[in-house]
């Protein structure tokens, strides 16, 4: 039996920068069924090379967004991708079926903490309310949606909960498919 192909599909815009997402991809760079797809390296000038995304897509088992939260959503090289590569035809719709059985998972950053993301909050909604465009995108390409990872508060969170966080997020990458993923939410 091969061992799983994870594909991480990274869109940091200020990558050098980053504290959280910078760690999470260093602490999974050297598993052997991991590879690393940093959207913002291969596509600056945002021109998607189509037919090699399909490609890397049907090569994997398991395909992670990976990114800090915009604006409520993804950065708009992310959206662009997916706007691009998710055809009609080939990721749904009428033999639309190329990743079906795949699963699906969000690894994502928030600069708010958990607190932000309450009625109340900063933000006026908990965090799962904007999650439907990625679950419905999972689901419309027949993917499995698994529970996203969460870490709210990535400026703020000591470090010894992001080291935390990064090992949780090796872990399961390491354990997959054999044992389920379990989500995780730091919150600070």
């Amino acid at each position: 039996m091969t061992s799983p192909c994870i594909l991480i599909l990274y869109a940091h815009p200020a990558a050098n920068r980053s504290r959280a997402n910078r760690r999470l991809i260093a602490a999974v760079a050297d598993l052997p069924q991991v590879r690393i797809h940093d959207l913002y390296e291969m596509y600056p000038d945002f021109h998607i090379d189509i037919a090699y995304e399909q490609t890397q897509l049907q090569q994997a088992d398991l395909v992670i967004l990976q990114h800090p939260i915009h604006w409520y959503s993804m950065p708009s090289l992310q959206k662009e991708w997916i706007d691009m590569v998710l055809q009609r035809g080939w990721a749904f719709g009428p033999g639309g079926n190329a990743l079906q059985g795949k699963d699906f998972l969000l690894v994502a950053t928030t600069g708010g903490g958990a607190d932000a993301y309450q009625e109340q909050g900063h933000h006026g909604h908990p965090f799962a309310d904007f999650l439907p465009p990625y679950e419905q995108t999972a689901r419309l390409c027949g993917m499995r949606w698994l529970p996203p990872l969460l870490l709210h508060g990535a400026h703020h969170v000591s470090d010894d909960e992001l080291k935390q966080h990064v090992a949780h997020y090796r872990a399961m990458l390491q354990a997959y498919p054999h044992s389920p993923l379990a989500p995780a939410i730091l919150s600070r």
